[in-house]
């Protein structure tokens, strides 16, 4: 029997989706008739609101089913720069915009475009979990600066100040944050202005793809409105997914310096070319359109994630750093519940609970939950962990 083929260093050294693997593992579960509740899910649980897929639809019917150009239809690209200019204060032309398949691409594009080999990225954890995975595909070095529940998930920007060393090109930001639903604040994005104008070659990309998505009284920010001096070294990702329940039209964009975004656009057009045609007419409506329905689906989840952080907050042992923005909690666990990865297998496998390793994102003390479930689903998950947790 002849051997499979060999696979290059990327693949072999590359790591899979923790969220998506355990996804995968309670679908399969529930097919085999087990009763799993899952707080695992990492997006909207709304379905698109229906003048998009109209839109969408529309587009299909008018024959929108060519090639687009690879930077995205110049209508989307003129409506997300004027998105940009007039909601996140950051005068924004559409030669400086590329629509992507979905905010992951964008962050993979401008990865492969900066970063050399020996580069470092500097990550603030917990972090969203691909971010490291596409600084090695970029053969850079991700380098994770710690924060804890303990210190709030603040920024602690002397350790980061710290870690800056003649390698490091690029300091990645998402706030709203996954895991830990943290908004950074004004205050704090200031100060990391105050550091990045103290290296010169540091570029900094801000991941706000929930940016809608707050509760009562937060308020974003995005970094390179406040740092206008910093414009030619920011980049913004952002997408539909997340505020318009969108996330299998595969729909993101990334913006910045018209230079970078055309090398990124290069890059796209010899992969995977432009995004689904008509797809991208469903986004420019939802985009042109009042942000009404983005509003109903932020404040269920700000309901629903009160519950959560209730709940959590009134379990044994439990640290939590109560979210202010996204659709997750990310609780500390007692220091006697061992790793994130094996509490999450017996979780799932002893009381059907699918929830995420807070190893994925750089914490294994603690775990991830989503509120974008129902809330009979959140009392029940609340329910099967508690049940898991040493007794008080």
């Amino acid at each position: 029997m002849s051997r499979p083929p060999s696979l290059s260093s990327r693949a072999e050294a590359l790591q899979p989706s923790l969220t998506l693997a355990i996804s995968a593992r309670a679908k399969a579960l529930q097919q085999q008739g087990r009763d799993i509740c899952s707080l695992s899910a990492g997006e909207p649980d709304f379905g698109t609101p229906a003048f998009i897929v109209e839109a969408a639809i529309q587009a299909l019917r008018d024959g929108v089913t060519r090639y687009g150009p690879a930077a995205g239809d110049p209508a989307l690209r003129q409506a997300i720069a004027c998105k940009i200019t007039n909601e996140n204060g950051l005068p924004t032309t559409a030669d400086e915009v590329l629509v992507t398949n979905g905010g992951k691409q964008a962050i993979f594009n401008l990865f492969q475009v900066l970063l050399n080999p020996g580069d470092e990225v500097l990550i603030p954890a917990p972090y969203w979990l691909s971010y490291p995975e596409m600084a090695r595909l970029a053969g850079a070095r991700p380098i994770s600066v710690p924060s804890s529940a303990s210190n709030g998930f603040c920024l602690d920007l002397q350790a980061l100040e710290a870690a800056i060393t003649p390698a490091t090109r690029l300091l990645v930001i998402n706030s709203p944050g996954n895991p830990t639903g943290r908004v950074l604040s004004l205050d704090e994005l200031q100060e990391l202005a105050e550091l990045v104008r103290r290296h010169p070659r540091l570029l900094v990309m801000t991941d706000e793809i929930y940016e809608y998505l707050l509760d009562d009284g937060a308020v974003h920010h995005s970094f390179a409105a406040l740092a206008p001096d910093l414009r030619d070294r920011c980049f913004m990702v952002n997408g539909f997914a997340k505020g318009w329940a969108m996330t299998g039209w595969r729909l993101g964009y990334l913006s910045g310096p018209s230079s970078v975004i055309k090398a990124a656009s290069a890059l796209q057009s010899q992969s995977t070319s432009n995004v689904c045609s008509f797809a991208q007419r469903g986004a420019t409506a939802a985009i042109e359109a009042s942000r009404d329905c983005v509003r109903q689906m932020a404040e269920s989840y700000n309901e629903r994630r009160t519950i959560l952080v209730q709940g959590l907050q009134a379990l044994p042992g439990i640290t939590l750093v109560p979210p202010n923005g996204a659709f997750y909690a990310f609780p500390q666990l007692p220091d006697d519940c061992g790793d994130s990865v094996s509490f999450c297998e017996r979780a799932l496998e002893e009381e059907g609970l699918a929830i995420v390793p807070g190893g994925a994102f750089g914490d294994d003390r603690c775990v991830r939950l989503s509120c974008a479930v129902s809330r009979e689903t959140i009392a029940d998950g609340l329910s099967r962990l508690a049940r898991l947790l040493p007794a008080g």
